[in-house]
């Protein structure tokens, strides 16, 4: 095994899986982690027909430049940086700009979507799924669109029904199978927390002469 620690975490969106990273990163130490969020990875839409983007499907793997994040993945285990790109959710188009993540012992890798992805789903030593009802989903994900993604109640609610519904039970929940520890009630969850993070402090630890 490498001396660098995967991790992926993922599960449908509004799921708890940021929540799940981030106490992960608050449990095993910022200075140790190498995070990564698939959604950073979204292919630039730069141009595209403003009323066309509503009913663009985001949440099909075809949306995301994973092969790019699988190699940066690859990157940071052989312990260089990488420069991620900077993506703006209210026009939908890479900014041109990057943010540099350092290599480090953990590199933890978050999205909906990542382990759909064979290449991807290999480079993971520990593979976690955030499983919560579908109804504290869409309304997690509804206040976020509306504060943080400018966007109105009636084009969230086309959007799920028209693409994230579908694409969840097509692709996120079947990703599911390929987990090695589902958490439900997402960062809630401190059980689940121990365990993972008790994981993955055993992984770091060198092995014996």
């Amino acid at each position: 095994m490498s001396d660098v620690v995967v991790i992926g975490v993922a599960g449908g969106t509004g799921s708890g899986k940021t929540t799940v990273a981030e106490a992960i990163v608050t449990r095993i130490g910022a200075n140790r982690i190498a995070y990564l969020q698939h959604d950073s990875y979204y292919r630039d839409l730069s141009g595209a027909d403003r009323a066309a983007l509503v009913h663009h499907n985001f949440d099909h793997p075809d949306a995301l430049e994973t092969e790019l994040l699988a190699e940066h993945v690859r990157i940071l285990k052989d312990h260089r940086p990488v420069a991620v790109p900077v993506y703006d959710f209210t026009r939908h188009v890479r900014t041109g700009e990057t943010r540099t993540v350092e290599p480090r012992g953990v590199v933890l890798v978050e999205g909906i979507l990542i382990f759909v992805e064979p290449e991807l789903r290999r480079l993971f030593d520990v593979k976690i799924f955030v499983d919560t009802d579908a109804d504290l989903r869409f309304i997690r994900r509804l206040r976020r669109d509306l504060i943080e993604r400018g966007r109105t109640v009636e084009t969230v609610i086309t959007q799920y029904l028209e693409t994230v519904r579908p694409m969840h039970l097509d692709f996120v929940e079947a990703s599911k199978r390929w987990a090695d520890l589902i958490i439900p009630e997402g960062g809630f969850n401190s059980v689940a927390l121990d365990v993972v993070c008790s994981r993955v402090e055993a992984l770091l630890q060198p092995e014996p002469a």
